[in-house]
């Protein structure tokens, strides 16, 4: 129980975020026609928000299994850098080592990152622990919201622009925070080059592609630091 206690203290920064983004997503899914069990499942096993909204319009659109394949490999292939720094520490959870590479989201990533552990806490433990919470949390705001968007008597058109409200934010965060401003600067670029090169329609995945290579390129300069907090024992 105390276990359970400290990672549920740990994760309530993270109810406002994913209580809103996961009922949007929810909502944005019913709106184009799919039932409940898409959040389900796609929080359960894909459990990337921005994919997952990113996901909807593409599916909407008929888009192909090998461009969400893609999409989702460049959208999320920040993550590749998150869990350079924690294989050893996962590595040493055993049976939980998988799920903890599935779960290790931004969010969980900072906790991980910042925890402090008490004497009579198991890290390992912990770690699980927050991990699993915070991805139940995800999965009961994404259906909630879904199940909530077949219950509404109200016409919820236009909630789709949730998506780019939620990239903005995004975007605005990362200009006005302390850390570099290249990241944002280089998809700017990289967006509005192959916009320009290939069009709308077609400039999604090689500017992903040209950022993401870029980003590997500057990474050192721009400063990204890789790994977290370590055990004591």
């Amino acid at each position: 129980m105390k276990t359970l206690r400290f990672a549920i203290i740990q994760i309530l920064p993270l109810l406002a975020p994913y209580l809103f983004v996961g009922v949007a997503f929810g909502v944005l899914i019913n709106q184009a026609g799919y039932p409940a069990a898409w959040a389900f499942f796609s929080s359960a096993f894909i459990y990337a928000g921005s994919m997952q909204i990113i996901m909807v319009p593409l599916l909407s659109a008929g888009a192909p299994l090998y461009m969400l394949a893609i999409m989702t490999f460049l959208v999320n292939a920040r993550h590749i850098f998150y869990g350079i720094g924690f294989i050893d520490r996962f590595r040493s959870m055993g049976w939980r080592y998988p799920y903890m590479a599935l779960t290790l989201t931004d969010e969980v990533y900072s906790i991980l990152c910042a925890i402090k552990y008490p004497d009579d806490i198991d890290p390992w433990k912990a770690d699980f622990m927050i991990a699993l919470l915070s991805h139940l949390l995800w999965i009961l705001s994404s259906t909630a919201g879904a199940l909530l968007g077949q219950a509404l008597p109200v016409d919820l058109t236009g909630i789709d622009f949730s998506a780019t409200a939620f990239f903005a934010t995004v975007c605005v965060s990362q200009w006005m925070g302390p850390g570099s401003r290249i990241p944002a600067l280089t998809g700017l670029a990289c967006a509005a080059g192959f916009m320009i090169l290939v069009g709308a329609d077609r400039f999604l995945l090689p500017a992903l592609s040209a950022s993401l290579v870029l980003l590997l390129f500057l990474k050192d300069f721009i400063g990204i630091r890789m790994g977290g907090a370590q055990y004591d024992n």
